[in-house]
Protein backbone atom coordinates (compact mmCIF):
# COMPACT_ATOMS: atom_id res chain seq x y z
CA UNK A 1 0.00 0.00 0.00
CA UNK A 2 1.30 3.42 -1.00
CA UNK A 3 1.42 6.00 1.82
CA UNK A 4 0.42 8.71 -0.67
CA UNK A 5 -2.90 6.97 -1.38
CA UNK A 6 -6.03 8.71 -0.06
CA UNK A 7 -8.11 7.93 3.01
CA UNK A 8 -11.71 6.98 2.32
CA UNK A 9 -14.41 8.41 4.59
CA UNK A 10 -18.14 7.76 4.32
CA UNK A 11 -21.34 8.72 6.07
CA UNK A 12 -25.07 8.65 5.45
CA UNK A 13 -25.00 12.37 4.58
CA UNK A 14 -23.15 15.46 5.76
CA UNK A 15 -22.46 14.46 9.37
CA UNK A 16 -19.22 12.70 8.48
CA UNK A 17 -17.80 16.05 7.46
CA UNK A 18 -17.14 16.62 11.18
CA UNK A 19 -14.74 13.67 11.01
CA UNK A 20 -13.21 14.99 7.77
CA UNK A 21 -12.67 18.35 9.44
CA UNK A 22 -10.76 16.70 12.28
CA UNK A 23 -8.65 14.61 9.89
CA UNK A 24 -7.73 17.78 7.99
CA UNK A 25 -6.69 19.45 11.24
CA UNK A 26 -4.80 16.56 12.82
CA UNK A 27 -3.14 14.90 9.81
CA UNK A 28 -3.06 17.66 7.17
CA UNK A 29 -0.77 15.84 4.72
CA UNK A 30 -3.40 13.22 3.90
CA UNK A 31 -5.59 13.06 0.81
CA UNK A 32 -9.26 12.36 1.48
CA UNK A 33 -12.07 10.89 -0.60
CA UNK A 34 -15.45 11.45 1.05
CA UNK A 35 -18.75 9.85 0.13
CA UNK A 36 -22.04 11.10 1.57
CA UNK A 37 -25.07 8.94 0.89
CA UNK A 38 -27.37 11.94 0.61
CA UNK A 39 -29.98 10.08 -1.44
CA UNK A 40 -30.61 7.53 1.32
CA UNK A 41 -30.10 9.56 4.50
CA UNK A 42 -30.91 8.95 7.34
CA UNK A 43 -29.50 5.52 8.21
CA UNK A 44 -30.63 5.67 11.83
CA UNK A 45 -34.21 4.55 11.14
CA UNK A 46 -33.27 1.72 8.76
CA UNK A 47 -32.70 -1.97 9.47
CA UNK A 48 -29.33 -3.56 10.08
CA UNK A 49 -29.61 -5.47 6.80
CA UNK A 50 -30.29 -2.32 4.81
CA UNK A 51 -27.49 -0.30 6.43
CA UNK A 52 -25.07 -3.19 5.87
CA UNK A 53 -26.07 -3.45 2.20
CA UNK A 54 -25.63 0.29 1.68
CA UNK A 55 -22.26 0.23 3.45
CA UNK A 56 -20.98 -2.65 1.32
CA UNK A 57 -21.81 -0.71 -1.83
CA UNK A 58 -19.89 2.29 -0.52
CA UNK A 59 -16.90 0.15 0.45
CA UNK A 60 -16.77 -1.23 -3.09
CA UNK A 61 -16.79 2.33 -4.45
CA UNK A 62 -13.96 3.39 -2.13
CA UNK A 63 -11.93 0.31 -3.03
CA UNK A 64 -12.14 1.42 -6.68
CA UNK A 65 -10.53 4.71 -5.58
CA UNK A 66 -7.51 2.78 -4.21
CA UNK A 67 -7.83 4.17 -0.69
CA UNK A 68 -5.31 3.03 1.93
CA UNK A 69 -7.70 3.17 4.91
CA UNK A 70 -11.44 3.64 5.43
CA UNK A 71 -13.19 5.58 8.17
CA UNK A 72 -16.82 4.60 8.73
CA UNK A 73 -17.83 8.09 9.83
CA UNK A 74 -21.36 7.08 10.74
CA UNK A 75 -22.32 5.73 14.15
CA UNK A 76 -25.20 3.69 12.75
CA UNK A 77 -23.01 2.03 10.10
CA UNK A 78 -20.27 1.50 12.71
CA UNK A 79 -22.78 -0.18 15.02
CA UNK A 80 -24.57 -2.28 12.40
CA UNK A 81 -22.06 -3.01 9.64
CA UNK A 82 -18.41 -2.52 10.67
CA UNK A 83 -17.78 -6.13 11.73
CA UNK A 84 -19.21 -7.39 8.45
CA UNK A 85 -17.30 -4.83 6.38
CA UNK A 86 -14.01 -5.87 7.95
CA UNK A 87 -14.68 -9.46 6.79
CA UNK A 88 -15.13 -8.49 3.14
CA UNK A 89 -12.31 -5.96 2.74
CA UNK A 90 -8.57 -6.11 3.37
CA UNK A 91 -8.29 -2.33 3.73
CA UNK A 92 -7.64 -1.12 7.31
CA UNK A 93 -10.91 0.17 8.69
CA UNK A 94 -11.94 2.34 11.63
CA UNK A 95 -15.36 3.21 13.00
CA UNK A 96 -16.36 6.09 15.24
CA UNK A 97 -17.86 4.16 18.16
CA UNK A 98 -14.83 2.65 19.89
CA UNK A 99 -12.80 5.90 20.01
CA UNK A 100 -15.70 7.72 21.65
CA UNK A 101 -16.36 4.90 24.10
CA UNK A 102 -12.72 4.80 25.19
CA UNK A 103 -12.56 8.54 25.77
CA UNK A 104 -15.81 8.60 27.74
CA UNK A 105 -14.52 5.79 29.95
CA UNK A 106 -11.34 7.79 30.60
CA UNK A 107 -12.94 11.13 31.46
CA UNK A 108 -15.99 10.13 33.53
CA UNK A 109 -15.67 10.89 37.24
CA UNK A 110 -18.76 9.16 38.60
CA UNK A 111 -19.10 6.30 36.08
CA UNK A 112 -22.46 7.55 34.78
CA UNK A 113 -22.19 8.10 31.02
CA UNK A 114 -24.90 9.26 28.63
CA UNK A 115 -25.07 8.55 24.91
CA UNK A 116 -27.23 10.37 22.39
CA UNK A 117 -27.60 9.01 18.87
CA UNK A 118 -29.95 7.68 16.23
CA UNK A 119 -32.56 5.08 17.07
CA UNK A 120 -30.35 2.39 15.51
CA UNK A 121 -27.21 3.34 17.44
CA UNK A 122 -29.02 3.55 20.77
CA UNK A 123 -30.99 0.38 20.09
CA UNK A 124 -27.81 -1.56 19.31
CA UNK A 125 -26.38 -0.69 22.78
CA UNK A 126 -22.95 -0.80 21.15
CA UNK A 127 -21.56 2.09 23.18
CA UNK A 128 -22.69 0.41 26.39
CA UNK A 129 -21.00 -2.83 25.37
CA UNK A 130 -17.65 -1.19 24.60
CA UNK A 131 -17.70 1.02 27.70
CA UNK A 132 -18.46 -1.91 29.99
CA UNK A 133 -15.56 -3.86 28.48
CA UNK A 134 -13.29 -1.06 29.68
CA UNK A 135 -15.13 -0.15 32.89
CA UNK A 136 -17.50 -2.94 34.02
CA UNK A 137 -18.89 -0.76 36.79
CA UNK A 138 -19.99 2.05 34.48
CA UNK A 139 -23.65 2.88 34.03
CA UNK A 140 -24.56 3.87 30.46
CA UNK A 141 -27.79 5.66 29.65
CA UNK A 142 -28.84 6.04 26.02
CA UNK A 143 -31.26 8.50 24.46
CA UNK A 144 -32.34 8.42 20.83
CA UNK A 145 -32.57 11.91 19.29
CA UNK A 146 -33.83 11.23 15.75
CA UNK A 147 -34.83 14.80 14.92
CA UNK A 148 -31.30 16.15 15.39
CA UNK A 149 -30.13 14.75 12.04
CA UNK A 150 -32.77 16.44 9.85
CA UNK A 151 -32.36 19.67 11.84
CA UNK A 152 -28.63 19.64 11.10
CA UNK A 153 -29.17 18.63 7.47
CA UNK A 154 -31.49 21.62 7.07
CA UNK A 155 -28.85 23.94 8.51
CA UNK A 156 -30.85 24.81 11.65
CA UNK A 157 -27.75 24.77 13.85
CA UNK A 158 -28.61 27.87 15.88
CA UNK A 159 -32.36 27.98 15.83
CA UNK A 160 -35.06 28.14 18.53
CA UNK A 161 -36.61 24.96 17.12
CA UNK A 162 -33.34 23.07 17.71
CA UNK A 163 -33.10 24.53 21.22
CA UNK A 164 -36.62 23.35 22.05
CA UNK A 165 -36.08 19.85 20.68
CA UNK A 166 -32.78 19.57 22.59
CA UNK A 167 -34.47 20.50 25.87
CA UNK A 168 -37.16 17.85 25.30
CA UNK A 169 -34.68 15.14 24.37
CA UNK A 170 -32.07 15.84 27.05
CA UNK A 171 -34.19 16.59 30.12
CA UNK A 172 -34.20 12.96 31.26
CA UNK A 173 -30.41 12.76 30.96
CA UNK A 174 -30.01 15.93 33.03
CA UNK A 175 -32.05 14.34 35.82
CA UNK A 176 -30.06 11.08 35.64
CA UNK A 177 -26.86 12.53 37.11
CA UNK A 178 -24.51 11.71 34.22
CA UNK A 179 -21.21 13.60 34.16
CA UNK A 180 -20.21 12.62 30.60
CA UNK A 181 -22.22 12.66 27.37
CA UNK A 182 -21.13 11.06 24.09
CA UNK A 183 -22.30 12.82 20.94
CA UNK A 184 -23.03 9.47 19.33
CA UNK A 185 -23.81 10.69 15.82
CA UNK A 186 -21.40 12.58 13.60
CA UNK A 187 -24.07 15.22 12.94
CA UNK A 188 -24.27 16.14 16.60
CA UNK A 189 -20.95 18.03 17.01
CA UNK A 190 -22.51 20.65 14.74
CA UNK A 191 -25.02 21.44 17.52
CA UNK A 192 -22.51 20.91 20.33
CA UNK A 193 -23.06 24.44 21.66
CA UNK A 194 -26.80 23.80 21.99
CA UNK A 195 -26.31 20.44 23.70
CA UNK A 196 -23.68 21.89 26.03
CA UNK A 197 -25.94 24.78 26.99
CA UNK A 198 -28.80 22.42 27.83
CA UNK A 199 -26.67 19.90 29.75
CA UNK A 200 -24.69 22.49 31.72
CA UNK A 201 -21.03 22.95 32.60
CA UNK A 202 -20.91 19.90 34.88
CA UNK A 203 -21.26 17.47 31.94
CA UNK A 204 -18.26 16.70 29.71
CA UNK A 205 -19.18 16.30 26.05
CA UNK A 206 -17.24 13.67 24.09
CA UNK A 207 -16.89 14.24 20.35
CA UNK A 208 -16.06 10.90 18.66
CA UNK A 209 -15.04 12.77 15.48
CA UNK A 210 -12.00 14.23 17.25
CA UNK A 211 -11.07 10.91 18.85
CA UNK A 212 -11.52 9.02 15.57
CA UNK A 213 -9.07 11.30 13.74
CA UNK A 214 -6.55 10.78 16.53
CA UNK A 215 -6.89 6.99 16.32
CA UNK A 216 -6.69 7.14 12.52
CA UNK A 217 -3.31 8.80 12.81
CA UNK A 218 -2.15 6.02 15.14
CA UNK A 219 -3.48 3.36 12.73
CA UNK A 220 -1.58 4.92 9.81
CA UNK A 221 1.61 5.20 11.87
CA UNK A 222 1.44 1.53 12.88
CA UNK A 223 1.02 0.49 9.26
CA UNK A 224 3.72 2.90 8.01
CA UNK A 225 1.04 4.59 5.92
CA UNK A 226 1.24 8.12 7.31
CA UNK A 227 2.01 10.55 4.49
CA UNK A 228 4.92 12.75 5.51
CA UNK A 229 4.79 15.41 2.77
CA UNK A 230 2.05 17.93 2.07
CA UNK A 231 0.57 17.40 -1.42
CA UNK A 232 1.77 19.94 -3.96
CA UNK A 233 -0.35 22.97 -4.77
CA UNK A 234 -2.82 22.12 -7.49
CA UNK A 235 -3.15 18.53 -6.29
CA UNK A 236 -6.75 17.46 -5.82
CA UNK A 237 -6.18 16.70 -2.14
CA UNK A 238 -9.85 16.50 -1.13
CA UNK A 239 -12.52 14.87 -3.29
CA UNK A 240 -16.21 14.71 -2.44
CA UNK A 241 -18.85 12.36 -3.83
CA UNK A 242 -22.57 12.14 -3.05
CA UNK A 243 -25.54 10.09 -4.17
CA UNK A 244 -27.85 13.11 -4.56
CA UNK A 245 -28.23 16.89 -4.10
CA UNK A 246 -24.63 17.88 -4.82
CA UNK A 247 -25.29 21.64 -4.78
CA UNK A 248 -26.90 21.50 -1.33
CA UNK A 249 -24.02 19.36 -0.08
CA UNK A 250 -21.41 21.84 -1.33
CA UNK A 251 -23.14 24.75 0.43
CA UNK A 252 -23.32 22.84 3.69
CA UNK A 253 -19.76 21.50 3.41
CA UNK A 254 -18.36 24.97 2.91
CA UNK A 255 -20.17 26.19 6.02
CA UNK A 256 -18.45 23.47 8.06
CA UNK A 257 -14.99 23.01 6.61
CA UNK A 258 -14.06 26.45 5.27
CA UNK A 259 -11.70 24.99 2.65
CA UNK A 260 -13.49 26.36 -0.39
CA UNK A 261 -15.03 23.13 -1.63
CA UNK A 262 -15.92 23.83 -5.24
CA UNK A 263 -17.40 20.56 -6.40
CA UNK A 264 -19.00 17.32 -5.35
CA UNK A 265 -19.61 14.62 -7.93
CA UNK A 266 -22.88 12.71 -7.93
CA UNK A 267 -22.51 8.96 -8.47
CA UNK A 268 -24.99 6.09 -8.76
CA UNK A 269 -23.93 4.15 -5.69
CA UNK A 270 -26.41 1.33 -6.42
CA UNK A 271 -24.16 0.30 -9.32
CA UNK A 272 -21.43 -0.84 -6.88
Amino acid sequence: MNDSAPIGVFDSGVGGLTVVREIMRQIPNEKIIYFGDTARVPYGSKSKETVTRYSRQIIRFLEKQNVKAIVVACNTASAYALDELEKVSDIPMLGVVKPGARTASDVTRNGRIGVIGTEATIGSRIYSRYIKEINPGAEVLGKACPLFVPLVEEGLLNDPVTDEIAIRYLSSLIDSGIDTLILGCTHYPLIRATVGKVMGEGVTLVNPAYETARELRELLERGHLLHQVRPELGTNQYQFFVSDAADKFIRFANSIIKYGILSAKTIHIEEY
